[in-house]
């Protein structure tokens, strides 16, 4: 399902991106002590008491500025704001309340959305200053006081997001419905599909690189099962994205493959295999999530008896990184393949949610075992003890070994092959977890 969204605003130079790098436990945003710095909105996923959302990083707000990145800043800012679930404004306690937080405070009650109110650099522990009753007059409510460089104050902030986010039960489809994300570079025929698959001009279809600006869902039931088919906005590479709007796409497309369960890659036949690419690709691998390589505009493509087979090699080697992922060749215009592409979403979606047995998994690692030793090293070779399967989506596999540095990445990828060789697994990533006895996570 798709993650709550918590908007990060406020006039430049308040802590904004030190407070959101707090809040992820990374550092992503740069953080200057230069106004303006952050220009672009900025996300990632934070969780707070067992529930996820989606933390969005934005660029100050100048109400009044002429200047045109301010301007920029401000839409961007602007677009957070419309589609987030609830927004903290960012004040600073050394300036106090200013007349562009007042105009920032007027222009996101506006909004009609929940408001929290942090009043960042209040870095003394112990009873809050009296400057903090200041911040009242925003008419927010309760200011919490918080240092966004040492994390003072984050939990009692994050408890007030926490009472308003939405429900995680909001998902509106049941388990039978197979959720698709329709992915790839702009312009590569995404809404083409969704339209050829609902049977009607569903979202707009145009040659202009970037129609979509949104996720949307188109409801499928046929003699396959039962899909929700996700269209996205194409994500581009990012020094290509320079239009306003084109930054919350990006973000959108993301979203989709978290809700997703399974991920179509739309290429371009006419282009081929591109960086861009791979790193959509690479996002939905490290999702977890099962794939299909779609390659559209198959129909104008020149080619003769040999011409698929050269393709499909091609694509192999590009997509080495995903050796699992299986081809079909379409067009979304003539309709050509599309129930081909059913059936390997729906198989897909089966083999992304398999679950192996203990007993059979470690009759596989004993046969893999026997046939190629395990490696060894100044005279300490590896044992493997057993292995067991404690969730799907993607499948992931727990191996409780004596030494986990001795495991190597050959030797892992050689047991993930003996695995997929034995139950399949076509189309789907696995995860191992590597265990020295002792239950030391490694």
């Amino acid at each position: 399902m798709a993650l709550p969204i918590v908007a990060v605003v406020g006039r430049p130079n308040v802590g904004k991106s030190t407070l959101f790098n707090k809040l992820i436990g990374q550092r992503l945003s740069i953080v200057e002590d230069t106004p303006g710095v952050t220009r672009d909105r900025i996300y990632s996923k934070c969780e707070w008491r067992d529930k996820q959302f989606m933390v969005v990083d934005t660029g100050g707000i100048e109400p009044e500025s002429k200047d045109i990145i301010l301007a920029q800043m401000r839409r961007q800012s602007q677009l957070a704001i419309d589609k987030a679930d609830v927004i903290i404004l960012v004040t600073d306690i050394r300036c106090g309340v200013t007349a562009d937080d007042y105009a920032v405070a007027d222009m996101l009650q506006k909004s009609g959305k929940p408001i929290v109110l942090c009043v960042n650099k209040v870095d003394s522990l112990g009873e809050p200053p009296m400057e903090l009753y200041e911040f009242y007059n925003l008419g927010l409510g309760e200011p919490f006081p918080v240092s966004s460089v040492h994390g003072h104050g984050t939990g009692d902030m994050l408890d007030e997001v926490y009472k308003y986010l939405p429900d995680g039960e909001s998902e509106q489809y049941d388990d039978d419905y197979i959720k698709v994300a329709v992915i790839g570079k702009p312009n590569a025929g995404k809404s083409s599909l969704i339209n050829k698959i609902a049977g009607e001009e569903r979202v707009i279809v145009s040659d202009i690189a970037g129609t979509t600006r949104d996720s949307t869902d188109t409801i499928i039931e046929n003699e396959y099962g039962k899909f929700v088919f996700i269209d996205t906005a194409g994500i581009r590479r990012k020094s290509k994205v320079t239009e306003k709007v084109e930054h919350y796409s990006v973000l959108r497309a993301y979203m989709a493959v978290d809700r997703a369960d399974v991920c179509v890659i739309m290429l371009d036949a006419t282009e081929g295999f591109t960086e861009q690419d791979s790193k959509v690709a690479g996002y939905a691998h490290e999702q977890g999530k099962a794939c299909v390589v779609a390659v559209n505009k198959w129909d104008i493509v020149e080619k003769d008896d040999k011409t698929m087979q050269e393709f499909r090699t091609k694509l192999e080697n590009d997509f080495s990184f995903m050796s699992y992922v299986p081809f079909v060749f379409i067009s979304a215009k003539t309709g050509q393949r599309i129930n081909k592409l059913y059936e390997l979403i729906k198989y897909t979606n089966d083999q992304n949610s398999m679950r192996i047995s203990t007993g059979m998994l470690n009759d596989v690692l004993a046969y893999a075992t026997t046939r190629v030793q395990p490696p060894s090293d100044k005279g300490r070779r590896l044992k493997i003890y057993y292995m067991t399967q404690p969730s799907t989506k993607p499948p992931t596999f727990v191996t409780f070994v004596n030494r986990a540095d001795l495991f190597h990445f050959s030797y892992r990828r050689y047991i993930e092959n003996q695995i997929r060789s034995t139950f399949g697994l076509e189309g789907t990533p696995v995860r191992f977890v590597v265990r020295e006895r002792g239950g030391n996570d490694k």
